[in-house]
């Protein structure tokens, strides 16, 4: 792990560049610096390695974005975090929630391939097609959760918030769990639509999560409003 965590001038050659060099200039990057370099001191294992850990908007630039997906914080077992909420590179086992999502989808479009299903649970051709798959902790501890929590990084997702509030109409928000819909408040519902759900997670995908269609769905809204549905 590197400690100059901030990617070189001119790495995102798209419209987040500036808001996401006001986020390394603030105290709360700061701390996670810090955090980092201790880290870094203890020999501590972070995820996903540098190269990966802004790729949500190296992959969905704000003019392209049509959909957002929020989760917590990455994978923290080797291999599996690629900078993509809930996604893995292919030929890595697919973790439970993601799996969850995958037989969603299935489900919901029995008659069609399925994008996601093809490239074993890399979801990167949806970023490329304007869903932004951000978690709200952009880092973690090797086979520790959460361990990267209230170290700085929940300033960063009321600024993206805030940005596409200002900048984009009629994106879709999918928020899972109640982690996810606690930024339901951020969002300008006179410019946006949100879809509430189950998280997808084993501990409740059982209790609203399967059956939900949130796919189809946002296919359904972004085609009302003029846009093309995203081949999942």
């Amino acid at each position: 792990m590197e400690l100059s965590d901030a990617p070189k001038n001119g790495q995102f050659d798209n419209d987040w560049q500036l808001l996401l060099e006001i986020f390394w200039e603030s105290p709360d990057y700061q701390r996670i610096r810090s955090k980092f370099s201790a880290d870094l001191s203890q020999g501590i294992i972070v995820y996903p390695p540098e190269s990966l850990r802004y790729r949500a908007f190296e992959l969905t630039p704000l003019s392209s974005l049509r959909c957002v997906i929020i989760g917590q914080d990455p994978y923290h077992q080797e291999g599996q975090a690629n900078g993509l909420a809930f996604s893995v590179n292919r030929g890595i086992a697919l973790p439970p929630s993601l799996r969850n999502m995958l037989n969603e989808l299935r489900d919901e479009y029995p008659n069609k391939s399925i994008q996601a299903i093809e490239q074993g649970g890399d979801l990167t051709i949806w970023a490329k097609q304007g869903v932004l798959l951000l978690n709200s902790l952009l880092s973690v501890q090797a086979s520790n959760p959460l361990s990267h929590k209230n170290i700085g990084w929940e300033s960063l997702l009321p600024l993206v918030i805030r940005k596409i509030n200002e900048q984009v109409d009629d994106v879709v928000f999918l928020l899972w769990g109640k982690q996810a819909q606690s930024f339901k408040s951020l969002i300008d519902m006179n410019k946006h639509v949100v879809i509430e759900g189950v998280h997808p997670s084993p501990l409740s995908a059982y209790s609203g999560f399967f059956g939900s269609k949130p796919f189809s769905t946002i296919n359904e809204i972004l085609m009302s409003r003029g846009k093309s549905p995203i081949e999942w």
